[in-house]
């Protein structure tokens, strides 16, 4: 399995695949906060196919910088898949970012962005990723990873407006 970090300048440096994305949500910033801030959380908004499982004793601990976040899932036929994070940089309620620091990917870091607007929270995710083995990597993401993330994060979408609520001042 790969495990770069997000804070070396070579990573930033090598081709990265994006993904962007936004969501509004009608609760308050501190209602926003408090679920995403909550690994606990992670488990109801990832695709219950993915039997995704915290293995850490993070308890029901909110984020902090320095929290590492140990956990398996099966993403792809039934291979399951062990995972670190480490949350890298918390602004509460504003801001936080994760980085693998092992798994499947060379590079991942995620960032998460919450901001007040009329009736609610904007939040949006900004995720830099890029998988081992060059060619046949990007021949993975383009088959495989980059749908799959979108599935995921699409999951995500539908279960955070049904747990929060769904915004109607679009």
């Amino acid at each position: 399995m790969a495990g770069k970090t997000c804070n070396k300048l070579e990573d930033y440096l090598k081709m990265n695949h994006t993904l962007t994305l936004v969501q509004k949500i009608p609760v308050p910033i501190d209602t926003a906060w408090s679920f995403f801030s909550s690994p606990a959380n992670l488990a109801r908004i990832t695709p219950p196919e993915m039997m995704f499982r915290i293995t850490g004793s993070i308890a029901d601990e909110n984020i902090y910088p320095g929290m590492i976040i140990c956990y398996t899932l099966y993403p792809f036929m039934m291979l399951p898949i062990r995972w670190e994070t480490e949350i890298t940089v918390v602004k509460k309620p504003f801001y936080f970012e994760d980085c693998q620091k092992s798994g499947p990917y060379e590079h991942w870091h995620h960032q998460h962005f919450f901001r007040e607007i009329d009736g609610g929270v904007e939040m949006t995710d900004f995720l830099q990723y890029r998988l081992p083995m060059d060619f046949f990597g990007e021949l993975v993401n383009t088959v495989i990873v980059s749908r799959r993330l979108e599935e995921v994060f699409n999951y995500r979408r539908k279960r955070v407006e049904a747990i929060l609520g769904s915004f109607q001042n679009d």
